[in-house]
């Protein structure tokens, strides 16, 4: 069985994601067909050896629908021949997309795959696929005749189970906008990050190359004063152990974003010249309660080293995306990690969680702090909505 490893992994700055966002002027085929262009030049590959794109992407609708990762190919001024395909794992969906690039790659029956992903939710928010219509059917509303509930529900749930206080859940989410404001400033995330540019209404274009969703200055104190963004009456009765104390500073916020990793065999790389970063592991996926739909990073991670071997002691950075504060924390308490590896450049509160792009992002940055760091195995996982998981495992070469 072939290796596959890690050439590149690239991601575009984080944009707001709200209208006047630095990425929301910008096509989403044509964010994420800028992202490959970049990636292609950088390693020098040649596109028309490329044997498949696979792009995550989760509201496949209105801009962002027919295939994004076929029209960015196409965008991109790739050859025609190389195909694309777009999947959805929610949250998860270009970490599975990676996954599905090393697992084609090991099988034999691919040599060069791109894994990337792109949201833009300043102007497809979440929900905003589904138009109104039930996206359940009977079969579920039967199964869980209280109905499902919003992602905050399930993060508040979390915080409960865990006994996870809104000073904990307010301190980690100050924390990650200083790590994130800190390796910025230490030139931290140079290697991953390529800036883009940005079209204006009169023909002019703006380059963008700064994550703007980091919010310097953030202080638990200051967070302590927003109110809770997910209490409603009627989950208040539903849900009486709820503390309600997930508010808009301690979540990811909207966020608009492409990434990409170049991943290959260890025999096309040593045919190419390439010089690879790192090494795919192992790979797991669970699926979760979908009620306590974010809990799935904890068993997924608890798969992968039974199937792997590692021990989580020889784990030298995790990135737990941080969707909310309340995700990582729980994870955290579950396996007693050193707190100093988990997130150590800031997370998705600080750096934005672009859905379908957050998996390839995570990884561009695990690639990069484990290249940076000296380390050796790198863990990333990524709850998902409907009550997943994935989690993958990586070694620096």
């Amino acid at each position: 069985m072939s290796r596959a490893v890690i050439i590149d992994a690239i991601r575009t700055p984080s944009g707001r994601g709200k209208p006047g966002g630095g990425l929301s002027e910008i096509h989403p085929v044509d964010l994420l067909a800028q992202v490959l262009q970049q990636l292609v030049e950088r390693t020098g590959i040649d596109p028309a050896r490329i044997d498949d794109v696979i792009a995550g992407c989760v509201t496949q609708a209105g801009r962002q629908s027919v295939n994004i990762a076929r029209n960015a190919v196409l965008a991109a001024g790739l050859p025609e021949s190389v195909p694309g395909t777009t999947v959805d794992r929610q949250c998860g969906s270009s970490q599975q997309a990676a996954q599905f690039a090393a697992q084609a790659i090991m099988a034999g029956t691919s040599d060069i795959v791109i894994a990337c992903g792109v949201e833009q939710m300043s102007r497809q928010p979440i929900g905003y696929a589904t138009l109104g219509e039930d996206a359940y059917g009977q079969g579920v509303r039967e199964r869980y005749p209280d109905g499902l509930v919003h992602q905050g529900i399930s993060a508040e749930l979390i915080a409960a189970r865990w006994k996870l206080s809104r000073s904990d859940l307010d301190a980690y989410a100050a924390q990650s906008h200083r790590r994130a404001a800190s390796a910025i400033d230490r030139g931290l995330f140079v290697p991953e990050v390529v800036p883009v540019n940005v079209p204006g209404a009169d023909g002019s274009s703006t380059r963008f190359g700064v994550d703007e969703t980091v919010r310097r200055g953030t202080t638990a104190d200051g967070l302590a004063g927003l109110s809770p963004a997910f209490r409603t009456d009627e989950y208040a009765e539903r849900f009486p152990d709820i503390g309600w104390n997930i508010t808009a500073g301690n979540a990811s916020p909207l966020t608009d974003g492409a990434s990409a990793a170049l991943i290959m065999s260890e025999e096309k790389a040593e045919e190419l010249g390439l010089t690879p970063l790192a090494r795919f592991v192992g790979f797991a996926q669970v699926g979760s309660d979908p009620i306590e739909m974010l809990t799935g990073v904890i068993p997924a991670t608890q798969r992968l080293l039974e199937r792997t071997g590692v021990s989580i002691d020889d784990i030298d950075v995790f990135e737990v995306n941080e969707a909310f504060a309340s995700v990582p924390l729980a994870w955290q308490r579950e396996f007693d990690v050193d707190a100093s590896k988990l997130n150590p450049w800031g997370g998705a509160i600080a750096l934005g969680h672009p859905l379908g792009a957050s998996g390839t992002r995570i990884l561009a940055t695990l690639v990069n702090a484990l290249n940076t760091g000296g380390g050796r195995y790198g863990l990333q996982t990524m709850c998902e909505g409907g009550g997943m998981a994935n989690a993958t495992l990586i070694e620096r070469i």
